[in-house]
């Protein structure tokens, strides 16, 4: 799907709370609208007290009017902040779980295009940014259109001279805003992707704390973390800039406005001025006039203000809407509707390879009309020199890569709809206890389970060791484990999935002898249990208990495959 426009996006995102944005609109309406009637209340009892004659008990209706439109005002504002924020909570959760969704269905090779930092940036200060142009700009701009409408109607009825002087007057604030604007959306654009690359500079000086610190290096990283922090604030600073000096020319030219229109109304009153509609202003006009006319600007500048939270969402989107490039995705995704059409019965078990090409710009072709077949309970070995395509193999397999041409199914159906099970040299583990990590891929694997799969790959004895057993911590990353330790709890993990399919990329590599007999013994197991096993080794004696051995990067003979049989 081609990268959309940031407006497009912004249009694309808000569909999911156009009823919330409605309703805020709404409300923001009706507080304009309860505000036109406080004010003619208001007109009504300074011309009876003043003019009339009039006594405040004689006035008991209009000041129960008063009372009921403050009331009124009051719960609507309320309204459209409540339902303003709703829109923007229900947006801004739409956005992370399209993010989530798309990272996942990235997969490990596109998202390393872009830093864990980047991500998270986009992941909170981004989509934050989207808060301030739902919740308030949105709704403002129904808003600016109707009670302006309303009160420019008064005026006309009380006075049309009046009237054409807020009109001739009022669009200078949408001008002068859209101008400004402009300026303000660059800025954010500028500011976002700052902020991006610090998040991701000081998370790359983070992970290499230890080696600056062995080279003498880590002031010169202090001074290239702070050069780059002062950017970000020179950035911001300049994004407030803007933001003060459009606030300041609207209300100038609001400013102005009113004060033409108070010395209009003034000296009408006073009878300097005879021609027109001014000899019939009343107080009871003039003054309700000299009322309206702010409320009458309130909802353009309330809109010239949410217009910077317009700016900052545009710039948000400009890096929200945009997918990851297609650098590591060698051809098209399959179809599954050609997979399925193109399946056999006896596909269902197995890994099939139809005529697979793989080209690289960078690196040429990896392979070309590639067939092959793994089964179910067959272990087989992937070897090959290193950057001869083992890993690329894989990935085909798990649906990270697409193929240039030709096709892969897995189970008969297309790669990324069969689940499957991967651990590569550096297993995933996350900060918790060790049943954390073991539920990863199992939520519902019960005590006795977890223990069975310790038992399997040999972390038995490790285990009681622990005070706490199962609930002993786990650092990020395997931190509080050694590596043949975390390859082994990784593995306890894959044992208690139902993924059919295990794909492993180089799990024994930099492991001890004990560590890598362990592995291949548990492999050896999972494969009698009807599991599909397809490894990538150097190690000779991992790939001696392969059922098969395919040798990748044979120029001559690139389908070459080797029978063995398990011992």
């Amino acid at each position: 799907m081609p990268n959309l426009t940031a407006k497009q996006w912004l249009r694309d995102i808000i569909v999911p709370a156009r009823h919330a944005v409605r309703l805020a609109a709404l409300a923001g309406s009706v507080a304009g609208l309860a505000t036109v009637g406080i004010l003619v209340a208001l007109a009504t009892v300074v011309s009876a007290l003043l003019i009339d004659g009039r006594g405040l008990l004689e006035l008991q209706s209009v000041l129960v009017w008063l009372v009921v439109g403050i009331t009124v005002r009051a719960v609507a504002q309320y309204a459209q902040e409540v339902w303003g924020a709703q829109a923007s909570t229900q947006v801004r959760r739409a956005v992370r779980e399209r993010l989530l969704t798309q990272w996942a269905a990235n997969g490990p090779l596109r998202n390393a295009e872009q830093s864990p930092a980047e991500r998270a940036s986009q992941y909170v200060e981004q989509v934050e940014a989207l808060d301030g142009y739902v919740a308030r700009y949105l709704p403002q701009q129904s808003i600016t259109v109707l009670v302006p409408s309303v009160i420019l109607g008064i005026v006309f009825y009380l006075d049309w001279l009046a009237a054409l002087l807020l009109l001739l007057s009022a669009p200078l604030i949408p001008v002068f805003m859209a101008l400004v604007g402009m300026g303000a959306e660059r800025i954010n654009q500028q500011h976002f992707a700052s902020l991006s690359r610090l998040s991701g500079h000081f998370l790359d000086r983070l992970h290499g704390i230890a080696t600056l610190q062995v080279f003498g290096q880590t002031k010169q990283a202090q001074v290239t973390v702070a050069r780059a922090s002062d950017d970000v604030r020179q950035l911001t600073m300049k994004t407030l800039r803007v933001a003060f000096l459009s606030s300041t020319v609207l209300e100038f030219f609001a400013s102005v406005a009113i004060a033409m229109l108070a010395i209009y109304i003034g000296f009408g009153l006073l009878g300097y001025i005879d021609w027109g509609p001014s000899p019939e202003l009343t107080l009871f006009s003039g003054l309700l006039i000299l009322l309206l006319a702010p409320e009458f600007f309130q909802p353009l500048r309330t809109l010239a203000q949410h217009y910077h939270d317009r700016a900052a969402a545009l710039g948000a989107a400009e890096t929200l809407s945009k997918e990851p490039s297609e650098a590591y995705v060698a051809g098209q995704p399959t179809s599954i509707e050609s997979v399925e059409t193109n399946t056999d019965a006896h596909d269902d078990n197995a890994i099939v390879f139809d005529q697979v090409t793989l080209t690289f710009p960078e690196r040429g072709t990896l392979f070309q009309g590639f067939n092959a077949r793994f089964e179910h309970g067959e272990i087989i070995g992937l070897a090959g020199p290193t950057g001869s395509g083992k890993t690329s193999l894989l990935n085909l397999i798990a649906g990270f890569l697409n193929p240039t041409s030709g096709s892969v199914r897995v189970n008969g159906r297309a790669t990324g709809q069969v689940p499957l099970a991967w651990m590569s040299q550096k297993p995933f583990l996350v900060f918790g206890s060790w049943a954390d990590n073991l539920r990863w891929m199992a939520p519902h694997a019960s005590q006795r389970d977890m223990l069975d799969a310790v038992e399997q790959v040999g972390l038995t004895a490790l285990l009681n060791s622990l005070p706490q057993g199962l609930d002993s911590p786990v650092g990020e990353d395997g931190r509080f484990l050694s590596g043949g330790e975390a390859q082994r709890l990784a593995l306890a993990r894959i044992w208690l999935s139902d993924a059919p399919w295990i794909l492993l990329d180089e799990p024994t590599a930099a492991l001890d002898a004990e560590s890598t007999q362990v592995i291949a013994d548990c492999l050896g197991r999972l494969a009698a249990q009807g599991r599909g096993i397809v490894l990538s080794a150097h190690d000779g004696d991992l790939l001696q208990r392969a059922h098969r051995v395919v040798r990748v990067g044979d120029p001559e003979a690139p389908n070459k495959a080797e029978q063995r049989t398990l011992r």
